[in-house]
């Protein structure tokens, strides 16, 4: 409920060559926490069980209430329109209209939701691995140190200035990353390591781009748009990830998906140039 209006807050808090910056701080801090959740979870699970886990869980998601509590009020520079249908279809309408914005969401459901493969980690690790939770929960933490490491670098990756090529990069490289993770241990945390760093680039970007590219009129409700496709897209991917690996195996589930994201991303480089061509601000900084 809180993502929309939570989104718009790099700009609001940043000048315009910040903003990219400022979208790297927010999801470094969700790596963070991915690269250290699985790889707890899966040593609770194997030493305390399934209870300790979600003690855990529930005592760590009402930590960050203290936080939100305390910060100041963040009222909106212009009246806001009234709520209702029409504001959310002005949203989309928007969005269609302007090529950049309907090529970043496009980009985003051809990754999420042709390779998508978090719904067959525990298949490939029962699979591979003998099922053993400890790897299970590293699986989530390779993507999660993939995804830091290039948070770490992304001062380098918003000096990129041709964004969209940059996008599309990433979004193909997450659908490569994909193909051969029932392969051997090693190359299969690599893998997903090299996946987890192009997320990155790809999240960092799309929310550059939706700051900058929404007028702040609108921006609320592209920022709504952003979040839903941003929580539909994966879970779609796992279902379709989850179906396919039930009518054939998880390995050609991996694979067909994987091949689906190259040739979608390619088809929308090919055809939207003003997406293709998209570039973000150079970053300033004081002094």
């Amino acid at each position: 409920m809180g993502a929309p209006a939570r989104r718009t807050m790099p700009t609001r808090l940043s000048v315009s060559g910040q903003i990219a910056a400022g979208v790297a701080l927010q999801n470094s801090s969700f790596q963070a926490s991915m690269l250290l959740g699985p790889a707890v979870a899966g040593v609770l699970l194997a030493e305390r069980g399934l209870a300790t886990a979600y003690l855990v869980q529930a005592l760590a998601g009402g930590a960050p209430l203290i936080g939100v509590i305390r910060l100041p009020a963040l009222p909106p520079r212009e009246p806001p329109d009234r709520p209702g249908v029409r504001a959310t279809i002005d949203g989309w309408r928007l969005v269609v209209r302007r090529p950049p914005l309907w090529g970043c969401f496009a980009t985003d459901l051809a990754a999420t939701m042709s390779a998508m493969p978090i719904a067959l980690f525990p298949l490939v690790n029962e699979m591979r691995f003998g099922g053993d939770p400890r790897t299970l929960g590293l699986f989530l933490t390779a993507v999660a140190v993939g995804g830091i490491t290039a948070g770490l670098l992304s001062g380098t990756v918003i000096r990129l200035h041709r964004s969209g090529v940059v996008r599309l990069l990433a979004a193909g490289t997450w659908g490569a990353g994909t193909l051969r993770l029932g392969g051997p241990c090693r190359l299969a945390f690599l893998l997903l390591t090299i996946a987890g760093a192009a997320d990155t680039v790809f999240v960092v970007t799309r929310g550059a781009m939706v700051q900058l590219t929404a007028p702040g009129s609108h921006r609320g409700r592209v920022s709504a748009v952003e979040h839903v496709i941003g929580a539909a897209g994966p879970e779609a991917g796992n279902f379709r990830a989850g179906l396919g690996a039930g009518a054939t195996s998880a390995p050609f589930a991996l694979v067909t998906g994987g091949l689906a994201c190259l040739v979608v991303v390619i088809g929308i480089g090919m055809t939207n140039r003003p997406y293709r061509r998209f570039c973000l601000p150079r970053p300033e900084y004081p002094g």
